[in-house]
């Protein structure tokens, strides 16, 4: 069977983009093979009416919604290899040996991030460590806070975190990333900054009590954010020759296309930041609109 469109990723941009699809009658698969991104996130903030919400519940929800729509399929093998099967159509093989013939792809496929060198910090991120200050900026609203950052926009974060508050220490992990003219201004609102290596972070049970330096200071902090890096979580923009930006996204128009007809992402792939479920989601409706459109012109 000829699908209308395949859909690699069952993250909220896939997850949406399956239902505006599968609403508009079109015959999809979306292939989901549940390892997202915010597997450590215990909830996910920001979501009018889901706020609050897992993403373990999130996903199980969003697949009763799609289960509804009969031209709709949900698998959950994994995509191992894409190719161009004609001019007009893909061919998708599963890591079991399926093979699929779809007419356009949309890329879901997320982002995958990596966290600063520090002894432990997996320990406490997604439950006390966070990269997102929209998500969680809330629950640690006027705690004495660390952020942990080896990026240079470690600034702009940091003002940013200062909305929710005001005891803030910025530690750079033995990184000078921070001008005098910056640390100054930064310092005038109480935030101190440590560039000394961190040897530990110490805690219980994800609950996060202090960092510690390696010239020995110790810091007593119950939480913070963390400013990850993020790259394309497989290659198969690349093998398919889409044009990627340079912090690491893939160039889209505003319906979702790429430089290579029949190929579309959606969602964090192409956005890269900010990143949050509405977001997301909201992208992965615009793109399934924009299929609905091209293909509704091809047969016309």
């Amino acid at each position: 069977m000829m699908l209308d469109c395949a859909i690699i990723g069952g993250g909220p941009a896939g997850l949406n983009a399956a239902l505006v699809l599968g609403r508009a009658r079109r015959k999809i698969i979306l292939f989901d093979n549940n390892q997202p991104r915010n597997a450590v996130t215990h909830e996910s903030h920001g979501f009018i009416t889901r706020d609050g919400v897992s993403p373990r519940e999130f996903r199980a929800l969003a697949h009763q919604d799609i289960r509804k729509y009969p031209s709709v399929q949900i698998n959950e093998n994994k995509i191992v290899k894409i190719k161009q099967a004609s001019n007009s159509t893909f061919e998708l093989i599963t890591h079991e040996g399926e093979t699929y013939l779809t007419k356009k792809i949309i890329l879901a496929i997320g982002l995958k991030e990596s966290l600063p060198k520090v002894n432990g910090i997996w320990d406490f991120y997604g439950k006390s460590l966070f990269s997102c200050p929209y998500c969680d900026g809330w629950e640690l609203k006027d705690q004495p806070l660390v952020l942990i950052s080896e990026n240079k926009h470690v600034i702009h974060m940091a003002k940013i975190i200062y909305q929710w508050s005001r005891d803030l220490v910025i530690c750079t992990n033995g990184n000078k990333i921070i001008s005098e003219a910056d640390a100054q201004l930064l310092c005038s609102k109480g935030i101190r900054i440590k560039e000394e290596r961190i040897l530990n972070l110490i805690g219980t049970q994800g609950k996060l009590e202090k960092v510690i330096l390696e010239d020995g200071t110790e810091i007593w902090r119950s939480g913070g954010f963390v400013m990850t890096e993020l790259e394309q979580p497989n290659n198969f923009a690349k093998i398919l020759g889409c044009s990627m930006k340079t912090n690491g996204g893939i160039v889209v128009d505003d319906l979702g296309r790429t430089n290579v007809e029949g190929i579309y992402a959606a969602g964090d792939t192409s956005i890269v930041g900010p990143s949050q479920l509405i977001i997301a989601a909201a992208h992965g409706s615009r793109v399934a609109m924009g299929i609905n459109y091209d293909l509704t012109m091809e047969e016309f």
